[in-house]
C-alpha cells in the first residue's frame, strides 16, 4: 500500500522529469527552395519545424500556435526589395505573441532592412545565402532564451543604446566564418571593438581556382551609421567578386560608383584588397588610401605596401594601380585598421607603426592563429586597455 505517495522511478537521489518539448520554429520564405532548404537544416538538429509562405500564413500560424522562433524573410514582393511587409508584420505579430522572438533574413545589399527590423523589434538577423551552422547557432540561441523568458522587450533604455546593440550585431555578422583554405598561406584575423562601436571590417573571399582576395577596411564614422557604411561597402564588393581575379582596379571603380550612388558625399571608407594565387605565390592589391600593411620577409626586411589608389568615394571618377608582390616561404603579411597604430598611453603616445613592426618581428615564431590577439596584446598593454577605435587585423604567412 503506497498511502498517496508518489511512484515515480527514483535514480541516483533524483526524479525522473519529462523531456522537454523540442525547441519549435516558424519557418517563413516565398520562395519553395529556400523554404525546404531551411526546414531541412533545422529539422535535423531537432527543432520543431513548421512553415509559412507569405504574410498572411505566418499571422495564422503565430495566432494558432506558440513558437520559440520566428525565422522570417523580409521580402514578400518578388519586383521589389523594399520589405515593407516584412517589416509591417512585426507590429503585429508583437500583438500576438509579445515574447516571440523574430530572426529576419536579408541578402547582403539590404542589410539596412534588417537593422530596421530590429528597431522594430526582431532580435537578430541572419545574412542570406546563409551557412548552416550559424543559421542553427543563431536560432537554438533565441529560441533558449525565449523558453528562459530571457530576451528583453524590444525597445532598450534608449534609441542610442539600442543602435549601439544593433550595430555590433551588424559588425560581427559581416565577419567571415571561415578562414580561406590554401596550401601556400596561412590565414589568420581578429576584430576587436571600442566601446563605440566603428566601422572596421575584414573578409575572404573564395574566387575559385586557388585565388582568394583578402580584404581590410575602416569606414568614416561611428556607430550604427559607420557599421552600415561598411555593410554598403562589403556588399558592394561581394556583388563584383567575380571581376576580382581578373580586373581588380575594374571592380573597385564599379564598387566606388555604388558607393557614390548610395552613401551621402560626407562618408569615406578607406580599404585594401590583395588577391592571392596559390599556385604562383603571388599577390596582386590596390591600396585605397589605407594604412600601408606591413610585409615582414623572412630575411628580417620589412616592406610597406602604401597607397596606390584614393580612398572610395572621395572621387566619383576614381582611379588606382595595382601592384604585385611575392609571398615567400615565412614571409608575414599584416593588414591592420588604424585603431592598432593610433592606440595612445597616457602621456598622449600613439602605439605607431614602427612600434607594430617590432611586435609583428618579436611574434612572428609564433603559430599564425595566435599571431593576432599577441599583436593586439601588445597594443592593448601599451594603452593601458584602454583604445576609442576598433582593432582589426589580417595576418597572412607564407607557407
Amino acid at each position: 500500500m503506497t498511502h498517496g505517495i508518489s511512484t515515480a522511478r527514483v535514480d541516483e537521489g533524483r526524479f525522473d522529469q519529462p523531456e522537454p518539448a523540442p525547441l519549435s520554429v516558424l519557418v517563413a520564405d516565398d520562395q519553395a527552395d529556400v523554404l525546404l532548404a531551411l526546414r531541412l537544416a533545422l529539422k535535423s538538429e531537432g527543432f520543431d519545424i513548421e512553415t509559412a509562405d507569405s504574410p498572411a500564413a505566418i499571422l495564422s500560424t503565430v495566432n494558432r500556435r506558440r513558437f520559440d522562433v520566428l525565422l522570417m524573410d523580409l521580402n514578400y514582393t518578388r519586383d521589389t526589395t523594399s520589405g515593407a511587409e516584412g517589416l509591417g508584420l512585426l507590429k503585429h505579430l508583437k500583438a500576438l505573441d509579445s515574447r516571440l522572438a523574430v530572426v529576419v533574413m536579408t541578402a547582403w545589399g539590404t542589410i539596412d532592412l534588417a537593422v530596421e527590423a530590429m528597431r522594430r523589434g526582431a532580435c537578430d538577423f541572419l545574412l542570406k545565402p546563409w551557412d548552416n551552422a550559424a543559421l542553427v547557432k543563431t536560432v537554438r540561441a533565441q529560441a533558449q532564451a525565449r523558453r528562459a523568458a530571457a530576451i528583453p522587450p524590444a525597445p532598450g533604455p534608449s534609441n542610442e543604446s539600442r543602435d549601439l546593440v544593433i550595430a555590433r550585431r551588424v559588425q560581427s555578422r559581416l565577419l567571415p566564418q571561415t578562414l580561406p583554405s590554401l596550401a601556400t598561406l596561412d590565414c589568420a584575423a581578429m576584430c576587436v571593438e571600442a566601446g563605440a562601436v566603428g566601422g572596421d571590417g575584414y573578409d575572404f573571399l573564395d574566387l575559385g581556382r586557388g585565388q582568394v582576395a583578402l580584404g581590410l577596411a575602416d569606414a568614416s564614422g561611428k556607430g550604427i551609421s559607420a557599421a552600415l557604411l561598411l555593410a554598403n561597402l562589403q556588399a558592394s564588393l561581394r556583388s563584383q567578386a567575380g571581376r576580382a581575379a581578373e580586373d581588380l582596379p575594374g571592380l573597385l571603380r564599379a564598387v566606388n560608383r555604388l558607393f557614390c550612388a548610395s552613401t551621402s558625399p560626407e562618408h569615406y571608407a578607406t580599404l585594401f584588397v590583395g588577391v592571392y594565387d596559390d599556385m604562383t605565390r603571388r599577390m596582386r592589391y590596390v591600396n585605397c588610401g589605407h594604412n600601408p600593411p606591413l610585409l615582414l620577409r623572412a630575411q628580417g626586411a620589412c616592406d610597406r605596401l602604401p597607397a596606390t589608389a584614393p580612398v572610395v568615394r572621395l572621387l566619383e571618377d576614381w582611379d588606382g594601380a595595382l601592384v604585385e608582390i611575392a609571398i615567400g616561404f615565412g614571409d608575414t603579411l599584416l593588414l591592420y585598421s588604424d585603431g592598432m597604430t593610433e592606440a595612445t598611453n597616457a602621456g598622449g603616445e600613439e602605439f605607431g607603426d614602427i612600434r607594430l613592426a617590432a611586435a609583428l618581428r618579436a611574434y612572428r615564431p609564433l603559430p599564425m592563429a595566435d599571431l593576432p590577439r599577441a599583436l593586439v596584446a601588445e597594443v592593448e598593454a601599451f594603452a593601458a586597455g584602454a583604445h576609442e577605435d576598433d582593432i582589426t587585423l589580417v595576418a597572412a604567412r607564407g607557407l
